[in-house]
């Protein structure tokens, strides 16, 4: 998709659709009372466009609802759709994030494949930051574009090919500098969304580190790739053990960033579970749904969406990032419950369940970032579904050794627009997870299952300042959205990337 930025009035840009946003400034409640649709902009002859259908009450400024207009006049745009924003105190940057999606993901279907998107004028009541509308737009446009439907044999180009943000009478370099930063981020998030999309048979560890390398070089990140023996040579047991059932080798995956100049101060360390598909291992998961199991990387896809922000946003802090990339499979080399596996750290792991295997990977993964001289750990997987019976498909989980850390990441979700609910940690359900025959073991059974798989991990963060996000409910999307697609959202590359920028 092009991007550009226009400071024209609104009226005098040119395009095949010109989207733009309202909202509903009715206050009051009650069963006759009619939502008051206004929309953002100053421009005469928009408002003259739509002021006829707006008064029929037919729209209502409802999130995401939408409204066109063919041939509107007074304006060169040859269309006019109007995207709501809901009521005045939902009017965020998030949603003028899921507007932008929306608009794009209007105009697909229809074969309009240029638009352009009025950056709301908010009212003098309306807190509305517009750099962050502006980089938000840049985002949700990117995100709303892709659709998963890679390997369709007649698949049809239904992409937006331009999408301009209309900004006039604002600030232009500050505009520009967060509309570039969006479309970082956006075509980031995006690239963690194509390799969730792919099949595990086409995207196998190895694969996966092929395309994190790729990727690297195109961005100016250091990427080093090792399997098989760099994990025995590490002593990395728990890791192996997962791969040891399939016939693919695993992957360890290592980019890093290293600003110029920069020798000192926190090195952030970000880990990502990269299971490519997961059978469970000998405790076989039911059939049903196993297919979405290649998604069980969305973790590791997450950690390379960021580092290429990284990369290419250049934050003044360094940055380790670490994917641990292998197949869980049933073969008969592959670790049986009740096997005892030695970890990088030493510590022994007794297996309840190989289906708890995320835990496992990401177990070395956190001790090597570690000993890579990471100052601050995050993790990221795909991890239980005992996260997803708590939080549902709304919220992510968060779970934290350290309240500065976490607030830092908190802090964040204001501008990635992410949800993310912190969960507790304790001794007590670390009791749960302790091994008669060795250290630890891989399940503490059916309750808390995502508390005592957290702490699982806290055993291998140890005093280190440390984040863990249990992304299971959101990283695929079940049912389409007006502003994204089914599929894999890419959840976390965003939150993750203004973490790292925290340090700067």
């Amino acid at each position: 998709m092009k991007t550009e930025l226009s400071f024209s009035p609104l009226a005098q840009v040119e395009t095949e659709l010109l989207a733009v946003t309202a909202i509903d400034t009715q206050t009051a409640k009650g069963p006759d009372v009619k939502p008051e649709p206004v929309l953002l902009t100053s421009d005469a002859a928009v408002r003259a466009a739509a002021a006829a259908v707006l008064a029929t009450g037919e729209f209502k400024a409802g999130a995401n609802e939408t409204l066109l207009l063919h041939g509107p006049a007074g304006l060169k745009a040859k269309r006019l759709l109007i995207v709501g924003l809901g009521k005045k105190s939902k009017a965020t940057a998030h949603a003028v994030r899921n507007a932008a999606g929306t608009a794009v993901r209007y105009a697909k279907p229809r074969a309009i494949r240029e638009l352009a998107f009025a950056l709301p004028e908010p009212p003098a009541d309306l807190a509305l930051d517009l750099a962050a509308a502006s980089r938000a737009a840049a985002e949700g446009a990117i995100v709303g574009d892709f659709d998963p439907d890679t390997y369709r044999s007649e698949r049809k180009d239904v992409s937006v090919h331009s999408f301009t943000l209309a900004a006039p009478g604002a600030d232009q370099a500050v505009i520009r500098a967060a509309f570039n930063t969006g479309v970082i981020v956006g075509e980031s998030q995006n690239f963690a969304r194509t390799l969730v999309n792919e099949p595990g048979n086409k995207l196998t560890p190895t694969v996966f580190g092929q395309r994190a390398a790729k990727m690297a070089a195109e961005v100016g990140l250091k990427s080093e790739g090792y399997s098989t023996e760099k994990l025995h040579e590490l002593k990395m047991g728990a890791f192996w053990s997962v791969s040891q059932g399939s016939e693919e080798p695993p992957a360890l995956i290592v980019l890093r960033y290293e600003p110029e100049g920069v020798t000192e101060g926190p090195v952030l360390g970000l880990v990502g579970k990269g299971i490519t598909f997961d059978t469970g291992g000998i405790s076989i998961k039911p059939a049903d749904n196993m297919e979405k199991m290649k998604y069980d990387m969305a973790g590791g896809a997450a950690m390379v969406g960021a580092m290429r922000a990284i990369a290419l946003l250049k934050p003044r802090v360094r940055v380790i990032g670490i994917v641990c990339s292998a197949e869980n499979m049933p073969d008969g080399k592959a670790q049986k419950p009740g096997d005892v596996q030695t970890a990088m750290s030493g510590k022994t792991i007794e297996i309840i369940n190989t289906d708890a295997e995320g835990r496992l990977v990401l177990a070395d993964g956190l001790t090597y970032a570690r000993s890579l001289g990471a100052t601050h750990l995050i993790d990221a997987a795909t991890l239980t579904g005992a996260c997803v019976v708590a939080l549902g498909m709304i919220n992510a989980g968060a779970f934290s050794n350290d309240d500065v850390t976490i607030e830092k990441f908190q802090a964040g979700l204001a501008t990635s627009g992410e949800k993310f609910w912190r969960l507790p940690l304790s001794d007590e359900y670390y009791d749960m997870i302790r091994s008669d025959i060795g250290d630890i073991k891989n399940t503490g059974g059916r309750w808390g299952g995502a508390i005592t798989a957290a702490e699982f991990l806290h055993a291998f963060a140890e005093d280190t300042p440390w984040i863990h996000l249990d992304i299971a409910g959101l990283a695929w999307i079940e049912d389409k959205k007006p502003y994204i697609a089914k599929g894999p959202s890419g959840v976390a590359v965003r939150s993750i990337f203004e973490w790292v920028r925290s340090y700067e």
